[in-house]
């Protein structure tokens, strides 16, 4: 099935914003609290937030074989478990419907009503049931980075880690969607010439800059996806702050990896872009240093030129932007993690997610963390007003967008925006 949506010449009856991130190629996916206290699942042209449910209920979907509850639910497990061709046919007919030439929907008054909302007229919910999570390490200038602080130049990385997309099982409980703010984190800590851990809160709250893939039901207990195949099974992308406690995580991920460290929080923007819609973006990967194994290797271009940005904004005063950054700079794509994640057999459902690992580029301003961006705290980063920053500090606001642009046209992600606040006292 051809993507029609993502006609460049395409044009919306809906007013849309100069560079906004979600022109008519778009139409993202996500789940929104209504006006009437009524959740559903939604779409997003512009500054318009589009009830799905609403829209077939009317019949703008005749022809397209959905359940009559497809969209009337809390989550879009159900709808991505259908796979990529009712993916396709629907964001084909939703732009077919918002398309300047059709005065169908434009035309009537009572539909609009019921279908159409501003954004001050809803609340973004977590667009999956996440029921199992995945966090891997795929960018080799932020495993080099780390393995540089830690271990030396000599041994900046582990054996292992050319060889395959090192990644590790963690929680789902503690996804949120953007807006939802997060407590400092406490644990074991072992403060420098200690030979016992303390407790208390961290010192080093660090954000990661990270995007996150979801899937669809992939593949049967004991069923490896190879890599060529694996874009048929991911839905779509989100950005991801995977939240991190770099002096907790420092004293307890060895020998089982990253616990308190890491599952206080990870944050999600509330709309998924799907991969018909960044077709038009793709682009090629870093070129292999070793020689891969069969089960790895892929062909063609297999990432997305993905422009990712950090803003750091301080309580009551206005952000900087931080660090500059690309999804293309990682090492291990989609399909790769994919291919390797599923190599034994293990099953992917609909609604799980993948983190890529932190995004850093080559240059200190492309940086994905405040580890590497202070260098462990020993180059504190400048902000507009004047203070410093070694890590993230209480009240402090981390704000993550990411878009795709060229010659034809822009799709963004919006942002996932998250504060830090003291630690968690009951009143």
């Amino acid at each position: 099935m051809v993507i029609t949506a993502n006609d460049p010449k395409r044009k919306s009856w809906l007013e849309i914003p100069k560079n906004s991130d979600f022109p008519i190629q778009n139409i993202p996916f996500g789940v929104f609290l209504t006006r009437d206290d009524i959740i559903t699942i939604g779409t997003r042209i512009g500054n318009y937030a589009i009830d799905l449910g609403a829209l077939h209920q009317l019949g703008y979907f005749e022809g397209i074989p959905l359940t009559d509850d497809i969209f009337l639910q809390d989550s879009l497990n159900d709808f991505i478990a259908d796979g990529r061709k009712t993916w396709r046919a629907v964001r084909n007919r939703i732009a077919d419907i918002f398309d300047i030439t059709n005065e169908a929907l434009k035309n009537n008054e009572e539909h609009r009503k019921v279908i159409l909302f501003t954004l001050d007229e809803i609340e973004m919910q977590l667009p999956v049931q996440v029921g199992d999570y995945t966090d891997f390490y795929s960018s080799k200038e932020h495993a080099e980075n780390v393995g540089i602080m830690f271990r030396g130049k000599e041994n900046a990385l582990m054996p292992n880690w050319l060889h395959m997309p090192v990644g590790y099982h963690g929680r789902s409980s503690s996804i949120i969607p953007s807006g939802i703010p997060i407590h400092r984190p406490q644990g074991q800590k072992l403060p420098p010439g200690a030979e016992k851990p303390t407790f208390g809160p961290s010192r080093k709250v660090d954000f990661e800059l990270e995007m996150a893939f979801i899937t669809t039901d992939a593949n049967q207990l004991g069923e490896p996806i190879p890599a060529k195949d694996a874009e048929e099974y991911i839905f779509g992308l989100v950005l991801f702050n995977d939240w991190s406690a770099r002096d907790i995580q420092r004293w307890e991920y060895v020998p089982l990896g990253p616990f308190l460290g890491k599952n206080f929080a990870s944050s999600v923007s509330p709309w998924i872009v799907t991969l018909d819609a960044l077709e038009p973006y793709r682009t090629e990967g870093p070129t292999p240093v070793t020689e891969q194994l069969p089960y790895l290797k892929t062909q063609g271009k297999k990432t997305f030129d993905i422009h990712l940005e950090v803003a750091l904004k301080p309580e009551k005063d206005e952000e900087t932007i931080i660090s500059n950054s690309n999804f293309k700079h990682l090492y291990w794509n989609m399909s790769q993690q994919l291919a390797h994640h599923t190599i034994n057999g293990c099953p992917i459902n609909s609604g799980d997610m993948m983190g890529s690992g932190t995004i850093s580029g080559k240059t200190p301003n492309s940086y994905g963390s405040m580890l590497e961006l202070s260098w462990n705290g020993s180059k504190p980063v400048r902000l507009k007003n004047g203070q410093d920053r070694k890590f993230i500090q209480d009240n402090d606001t981390v704000i993550m967008r990411g878009y795709c642009k060229n010659t034809d046209t822009r799709i963004g992600f919006g942002e996932v925006s998250t504060k830090l606040l003291p630690i968690f006292k009951k009143d």
